[in-house]
């Protein structure tokens, strides 16, 4: 089992502006399940973009907090001021599977670098905190065989293990194709044996 089957993650692509000192600091924050995702999504920003600037980045994939696959950079902009507490307010967050652009037009007040450093980590948590959320579940797919009489039973369990019925198959048993979060498998497996006397099968899809 995934050491966090179920995480928040964003629920769509979001976008929020704030002004610092003249300076426009645009976040755009996007779901992400791969760092390849992430890259190609800030390759799309800096496309949009083209005329910032800088559009720096930093990118976190995984359960929230995770530090196996992250990504950052400054873009232009001084060391460590920009993707570096992008990165850490990211990580704070409470979100999984996330990348998050900082586009940054120059408004003519240069800022010192603990400024900068405010300034980014405001307009990363701005977004973060505004961004819609949905959940990252892992799935798994079984299939039940079973015989007829237990078709009404099993049925009324479902809903307790976040079980759906994907597709049935009836020929001298009942066979279901089943998919539930990863965590409840266990526990349905134990349910099923019992339900069917141990007469029924579960195979992984």
């Amino acid at each position: 089992m995934s050491p966090q089957p179920r995480y928040p993650i964003p629920a769509a692509r979001f976008r929020c502006e704030i002004e610092v000192e003249r300076s426009r600091f645009i976040t755009t924050v996007q779901p992400v399940a791969s760092a390849s995702e992430a890259q190609a999504f800030v390759a799309e920003l800096k496309a949009e973009f083209p005329d910032a600037n800088h559009n720096c980045w930093a990118y976190l994939v995984g359960p929230p907090g995770s530090t196996n696959q992250i990504g950052l950079s400054d873009d232009g902009e001084p060391h460590g001021v920009a993707g570096r507490p992008m990165l850490t307010t990211l990580q704070h967050s409470g979100l999984g599977d996330t990348a998050l652009v900082v586009t940054r037009y120059f408004g003519g007040i240069k800022l010192g670098k603990g400024w900068m450093v405010k300034a980014y980590t405001a307009a990363a948590q701005t977004a973060l905190e505004q961004v819609p959320r949905a959940e990252r579940i892992a799935w798994v797919q079984l299939r039940a065989t079973f015989d007829y009489a237990l078709v009404t039973p099993l049925d009324r369990r479902l809903a307790e293990f976040e079980c759906e019925t994907l597709a049935t198959d009836y020929t001298d048993k009942v066979s279901l194709r089943l998919r539930l979060p990863e965590e409840q498998e266990a526990r349905f497996r134990r349910m099923f044996a019992d339900l069917t006397a141990g007469q029924g099968v579960l195979d992984t899809v």
